[in-house]
């Protein structure tokens, strides 16, 4: 096995796409994406045989809230769906997951890698190289169903928002201008302004929107009232699924039920488009009240739990960042919950 930084596009774009637990965050697009964003720098790694056959693929990407010296207080690690081994081989694995750590310990507080699929039975490497494995759940909806089973799926308060949303002249379009775009950030920024959470910035929505759009990799979707943008829901692309990436909404137009009516008239288009699945991303710790897994919960779909993987590399740092966050979150008026 050899260890690599850098990869023919097309060789890795081939091995993701050909992998079980293929997914759009472990794709050389997802690297220019992150590359293109402020505060965000992403990491590869890939192994290779004496042949140049792939065997494993990693993408990660070092997330800071700040650009400035305290961005090194905020700075972890996330891996979305990876790492991506041929044949889940063990010895692989951890073999990319010892270099990985060469590479991030001295750079990052923390790693988080965040499953999309199952991983049991490599549960050992992770245990081995020091990962605590945490349980998490998502939310996959099964969009290839017939329409009106879909319908039925979503509870009767869920279905009734939507007909309130339509009665309210509340309709969906698909966001295909940069002017949209940028009105979409200041939804997004107000939304996460409002529950005290850090946002990214708005450089990685127009690198998607340039990069991953023309390829079909992400589309922006606005509800709208009177003309007026009053909510979003950005997701990405891959294969038959969709993401959901990041959504909100206007406090003031709440009452015209944009929350509800977008994630159905996603679904709607998602068939359309040839789509079978919408991932609805983290929905909480199984046996924690979590409000956001009720929201998504009501538009149907099954729980399933792949969990996380957590390995702190700098615990002090970890354990000063983590009070500040909480004592921060408390101070502003909201329950702590760990460092985000």
């Amino acid at each position: 096995m050899k260890l690599i930084s850098e990869i023919d596009r097309k060789q890795w774009s081939d091995f993701v796409f050909k992998h079980p637990r293929a997914n759009i965050f472990q794709t050389p697009e997802m690297f220019d994406v992150y590359k293109s964003t402020k505060n965000y720098d992403p990491c590869f790694l890939g192994v290779i045989d004496d042949t140049g056959e792939v065997l494993a693929v990693l993408l990660a990407v070092i997330q800071r809230d700040y650009g400035n010296f305290m961005g090194d207080l905020t700075a972890r690690s996330i891996i979305w769906g990876g790492p991506l081994v041929k044949d889940d081989d063990s010895r692989i694995l951890g073999f990319i997951l010892q270099e990985y750590e060469k590479l991030v310990c001295d750079s990052a507080i923390y790693t988080q890698i965040r499953n999309l699929g199952d991983m049991c039975k490599n549960l050992h490497v992770f245990k081995d190289t020091k990962y605590i494995c945490e349980e998490h759940l998502d939310i996959i909806v099964d969009i290839s169903k017939p329409e009106d089973v879909l319908w039925k799926e979503v509870n009767p308060k869920g279905r009734n928002k939507i007909r309130r949303a339509l009665k309210e002249g509340t309709y969906v379009r698909e966001l295909v201008q940069m002017s949209d775009v940028e009105k979409m950030y200041e939804i997004l920024r107000e939304v996460y302004h409002n529950a005290k959470l850090p946002l990214v910035d708005r450089s990685m929505f127009i690198a998607a929107f340039k990069i991953l759009k023309p390829l079909g990799l992400c589309s922006y979707f606005g509800a709208f009232h009177d003309g007026n943008l009053v909510g979003v829901l950005c997701v990405l692309a891959y294969k038959q699924c969709l993401y959901d990436w990041y959504a909100g909404s206007l406090r003031e137009y709440l009452g015209k039920y944009p929350n509800d009516i977008l994630p159905w008239e996603v679904f709607r288009w998602g068939k359309e488009h040839g789509y079978s699945i919408f991932d609805f991303g983290g929905a909480g710790k199984p046996g924690k009240a979590y409000g956001v897994r009720d929201y998504k919960k009501k538009f149907g779909g099954e729980f399933v739990n792949f969990g996380r993987f957590q390995k702190v590399h700098k615990p002090m740092i970890y354990l000063l960042a983590k009070a500040g966050y909480n004592s921060w979150r408390f101070l502003k008026g909201r329950t702590p919950l760990g460092v985000k």
